[in-house]
């Protein structure tokens, strides 16, 4: 697997050097009047459930998210997250004194002033038209293009009371992560041996792709970004457990158990991500862009659980049917006889492939506070106007 040099580390310091001033002085508590966020399952705050409940998606299964134990640690119902409670959106939200983002398909009388989450479980960065030419197959047809378009058709109600232009000074835009679908789809439908060499080619595809959508945001006149990296895949019950079988005992880190191909893997699309930033920031030095660091954010978690109040070895997940990891396809979390853990903030993983509450409270917390952005996110905040405070 190629990776990026030093050469990268050395430009994403000049990036940050360049763009310090502009950009990090905007992220702070109380900057923003609303947020709008685009992405996955990691971002979701209900638009695939309201999809299939609207009939506007089919499904073979309903949703799991859609069931209990999902959301009862916080919401103490199930509302489409796929996590038991809050995800890092709803955390960035709560940090910056605004509700959670609501979901495009949630209701009738969305409040546009607070921003829309337009983030939906299951799709990938590329079309799927792309991905079914090549065999790979997918449960919907929505993908990140497609949450663009109901961005661009959501402007002329967003802006009718004030210009656009006034909105997006105000608003931060989350945007991601991306990429999760399109790569696992791969892994999980393909054979070992061939899924690999097929997912690393899609990567500079991807990360194109998201430059570009990211391009098409600035131009429609949106100035402060998040952009999250993936996670650590290799550290997933769903993906330890697909592979169970198909790896020695020294592919996996010794530290932690998580599978270090598919980290590396990550950590490759996440560079590759990182250099397209700075190239954006360097045509775009008016916009705030900041990379929301969710690889490392997270390692940190498998690599000292217990100093952050998990188990030990947190690699099995909370909600699943059983096996190694507690993870089985064929009994997801929500359908019986799958049960949940008794304290899902003991562990980081809560389904097989999307993580605690717990989990995403640390994530959040190691990103808001800077120590995972590049630009460091700055404690100051000089826009003219108040936090908003809401309960």
């Amino acid at each position: 697997m190629a990776f990026l040099s030093a050469f990268l580390s050395c430009i994403l310091l000049l990036s940050l050097s360049l763009s310090s001033s502009s950009s990090s002085s905007q992220f702070a508590d109380g900057c923003y009047t609303s947020i709008f966020a685009f992405g996955d399952s990691l971002t979701d705050t209900g638009n695939y459930l309201s999809l299939c409940l609207k009939g506007l998606q089919t499904y073979e299964r309903f949703p799991h998210a859609g069931l209990p134990p999902y959301g009862e640690t916080f919401f103490g119902n199930p509302t489409g997250r796929y996590s038991d409670g809050r995800l890092v959106l709803d955390f960035i939200a709560e940090h910056y004194g605004l509700p959670h983002v609501q979901p495009y398909f949630g209701g009738e009388n969305l409040n546009l002033e607070a921003g829309v989450n337009f983030a939906v479980a299951g799709v990938p960065a590329l079309d799927v038209d792309f991905h079914e030419e090549r065999g790979i197959h997918f449960r919907n047809n929505i993908s990140m293009r497609t949450q663009l378009k109901w961005f661009t058709d959501l402007l002329p109600s967003l802006c009718k009371n004030s210009s656009c232009k006034e909105i997006f000074e105000r608003s931060l835009v989350v945007f991601g992560p991306f990429g999760g679908d399109d790569y696992g789809n791969v892994f999980f439908q393909k054979s070992v041996e061939e899924s690999l060499e097929d997912a690393q080619s899609l990567q500079p595809l991807i990360v194109d792709a998201i430059t570009s959508a990211i391009e098409e945001l600035i131009e429609l006149g949106v100035v402060n970004l998040m952009v999250p990296g993936m996670l650590a895949d290799g550290c997933l019950a769903i993906t330890l457990s697909f592979f169970y079988t198909s790896y020695n005992a020294h592919d996996y880190d010794p530290e932690t158990g998580c599978l270090t191909l598919l980290n590396k893997f990550d950590e490759n699309h996440n560079n590759l991500l990182q250099a397209a930033l700075v190239g954006i920031r360097e045509r775009h030095p008016h916009v705030s862009i900041v990379y929301a660091d969710y690889y490392n954010a997270s390692l940190q978690l498998y690599r000292s659980s217990e100093k952050f109040g998990f188990i030990k070895r947190p690699l099995k997940a909370c909600c699943g049917g059983g096996g190694p990891y507690n993870y089985n396809s064929s009994v997801p979390c929500g359908y019986s006889p799958s049960q949940a853990c008794v304290d899902p903030s003991s562990y980081i993983n809560w389904d097989g492939a999307h993580l605690t509450e717990a989990a995403y409270k640390w994530i959040s917390k190691a990103v808001l506070n800077g120590h995972f952005t590049i630009p460091r996110i700055n404690s100051l905040c000089n826009l003219p106007y108040e936090k908003k405070a809401y309960v």
